[in-house]
């Protein structure tokens, strides 16, 4: 995980943190008010790496920990960052409702990433508090309707219409790579990359006990499908997860 861009997205975030505590002005500066976004245009980034409080930063953290890394491995690094940033954007501009209220927090960025989570693995159940047992898709409908109700009522010192723009980012960013990615795998299918059986025994050779637990098991998952449904059934990314880790 240590090379991967979301154990980048947590150092950044944790830098700007301990930054932002002895530089309160660093805040001011780069926080997002939805009044001032001509002025500050950068600011609709920016403010994803700020955070009001060590709670406030520990669970954005946790969320983008647990999420982060296997929907990384699924999507490859750079529509993984798109997702992160589209969501984060979208957060900040659905924030304009409340032009006048400053937003800081990468809760927008990291409800984008657990919505295309539930999009991959509706089914997984995760625990809340450690406790609750509740299905990826579920946690993703009732979140929603928490900040609905949350952004009508005005509850809280909370970005609820940041944590739906989230939302509608990530819906957005899959909607559009769901679209993309018919004409990319026909591309593939005119310059299909070379898969032999030497290609295969490379893979074979990755030291998966030194994988991180997640990748460890989505490189189990995808030998298990070369097992039951040939080398061909295998998509671009999981060509591309398999060949990162042999050329180390």
């Amino acid at each position: 995980m240590m090379n991967s861009w979301t154990s980048r997205l947590i150092l950044a975030n944790v830098v700007m943190f301990v930054l932002t505590s002895v530089r309160h002005d660093i805040m001011t500066s780069l926080m997002f008010v939805p009044a001032l976004t001509l002025a500050r245009p950068w600011t609709v980034v920016t403010y994803m790496f700020l955070h009001e409080g060590t709670f406030h930063i520990l669970f954005n953290m946790l969320g983008l920990l647990f999420f982060g890394p296997r929907l990384e491995a699924e999507m490859g690094n750079r529509d993984f960052l798109l997702l992160y940033f589209m969501s984060g954007i979208t957060g900040a501009l659905l924030s304009c409702i409340t032009p006048y209220v400053a937003i800081v927090g990468a809760s927008g960025a990291v409800y984008g990433v657990l919505l295309a989570y539930a999009r991959f693995w509706p089914r997984d159940r995760l625990l809340i508090w450690g406790i609750v047992p509740i299905e990826a898709r579920y946690l993703v409908v009732i979140m929603t309707v928490l900040s609905i109700f949350g952004g009508i009522s005005g509850t809280g010192n909370i970005a609820h219409f940041a944590h739906l723009g989230g939302f509608l980012g990530g819906y957005l960013f899959l909607r559009f790579r769901e679209w993309r990615l018919p004409s990319r795998q026909l591309k593939g299918q005119f310059t299909p990359p070379p898969v032999n059986r030497n290609t295969v025994e490379r893979w074979r050779r990755i030291n998966r006990t030194a994988l991180h637990e997640v990748n460890r098991t989505e490189y189990d998952r995808i030998m298990s499908k070369i097992e039951t449904q040939g080398i061909q059934s295998l998509s671009e990314d999981e060509r591309a997860f398999l060949d990162r880790f042999s050329a180390r």
